[in-house]
Parts: C-alpha cells; sequence; structure tokens
C-alpha cells in the first residue's frame, strides 16, 4: 500500500472505509491512464467496434438515434396521412 501513497497514519485519518476505496480507485485510475494499459483499452474498443461494424452491428448509441429518427418519420408520416385524408374529404364534397 505504500506504493500508492498509503501508509496505516493515513487510512487511520480517513473516517470511511468507502471512501478510502474510493480514493485508493481513483489512484489506481490515475495510474492506469499514465500506462500504456490505457492505449490497449482504447485500440481493443475500437477493434471491436470496427468488428461490430463489418457485421452490421451498431452501438447502443447510434440504435437509440435511430430509434428516434423512426419514431419521428412515422409522426410525420402520420399527419401527412391525415392531411391527405381531409384533402381527399374535401374533394368528394360537393361544391
Amino acid at each position: 500500500m505504500r506504493a500508492l501513497g498509503y501508509n496505516r497514519r493515513t487510512m487511520s485519518n480517513n473516517p470511511s472505509p468507502l471512501a478510502a476505496l474510493a480514493d485508493l480507485a481513483a489512484r489506481a485510475e490515475a495510474l492506469l491512464k499514465k500506462t500504456p494499459a490505457a492505449d490497449v483499452e482504447k485500440n481493443a474498443r475500437q477493434f471491436v467496434i470496427s468488428q461490430l461494424a463489418k457485421e452490421g452491428l451498431v452501438t447502443r448509441d447510434e440504435y437509440e438515434i435511430q430509434l428516434r429518427l423512426v419514431a419521428r418519420a412515422q409522426e410525420k408520416l402520420a399527419l401527412l396521412e391525415a392531411k391527405m385524408a381531409a384533402l381527399e374529404a374535401a374533394a368528394r364534397e360537393p361544391r
């Protein structure tokens, strides 16, 4: 524990074990960001995304964007259908 800047004195000053764990996790994350592990994670993520794209799969964010676009298109279609029905009804009425 000494390598990460902890000793018994600093651990005893910490009021909560959860706070100590959170601090330890933050320090470990900071150390990992400074190592090649961060690059490996980034490259692995990009590789997986590219492989999924080749298979025609999309990320969750892209999927949710497409869901919103489809919902908006359906709303517009419903409005246009209603306008068209009103125009057809008006055209059928005798003048």
